[in-house]
């Protein structure tokens, strides 16, 4: 294993989880740590009403690279990535949720596609590689294949999995793709890779380890919903030219066979 002299910056957005927050910055700090000289940690507190900030701002103490964000109004997951992102100093940047269903070690996969050419990693359980140790329940299984169906239709033909929570990027690329989201909930993962994919950007699909959280605060009916509408969103902000220059170049997309 190579200890990277680049700095990383990691995202994590945080909505009441002072029961799983104390043991995923441990793990953070650990693992980011062994792949990297410099890094920081950014958790950006979603409008919390526990005790969220404060498990932070303990962990924090003693460890400078550590950072909170917070506002007080809940204003939904792709709000707080984008906050994150944007106040990022790393060369590379990561977002990863809070219960790291992905194990962040699986990082490891995303650098050597960076290191690869691309400008935007992101971690998938639906390509061949990909190690699913704790399955979803089926009705999540059933709805997320078809969510995709219209994520493919709709928005980014050719990528498999859009909703995985751990995603790399060039800081370039992040601030450049984060500056012009708008979306606040948990459509945002299309909307960024929309403008990936339109703006040129090299887009590298990995098969990672994935275990499923039986705590996962999206909802199988009410945030579906929502994700299908923000397609439609996407598609009429690109159309009323709301997402600035947009390049018509080909996007190079590359992943494992699906499985």
């Amino acid at each position: 294993m190579t200890i990277r002299q680049t700095m990383l910056s990691v995202v994590v957005p945080a909505y009441n989880e002072e029961q799983r927050l104390p043991k995923s910055l441990q793990v953070l700090w650990d693992t980011v740590g062994r792949y990297f000289s410099t890094f920081e940690i950014i958790i950006v507190d979603d409008g919390s009403t526990d005790r969220t900030a404060d498990i932070v701002m303990s962990f924090s103490e003693q460890r400078p690279g550590v950072r909170l964000i917070r506002y007080q109004k809940n204003r939904g997951k792709g709000y707080a990535v984008r906050t994150g992102v944007l106040a990022a100093v790393g060369d590379l940047v990561l977002f990863s949720d809070a219960d790291l269903s992905t194990p962040v070690s699986e990082v490891e996969k995303l650098l050597r596609a960076m290191e690869g050419g691309a400008d935007v990693a992101i971690g998938s359980r639906a390509v061949r590689d990909t190690v699913i140790v704790k399955r979803q329940p089926l009705y999540r299984v059933l709805m997320g294949k078809t969510f995709n169906k219209f994520v493919q239709l709709l928005a980014t033909p050719g990528i498999s999995d859009t909703q995985c929570g751990f995603k790399l990027f060039t800081q370039s690329a992040a601030l450049s793709l984060f500056s012009d989201c708008r979306i606040d909930g948990f459509g945002f993962d299309v909307e960024v890779l929309f403008l990936a994919r339109k703006r040129g950007l090299t887009i590298r699909e990995i098969g990672v380890q994935w275990l499923n959280s039986p705590e996962s605060k999206v909802h199988p009916i009410v945030d579906s919903a929502r994700m299908l509408r923000d397609l439609l969103v996407i598609r009429r902000h690109a159309m009323m030219g709301d997402y600035g220059c947009i390049s018509s170049r080909r996007t190079k997309i590359e992943a494992s066979a699906s499985e």
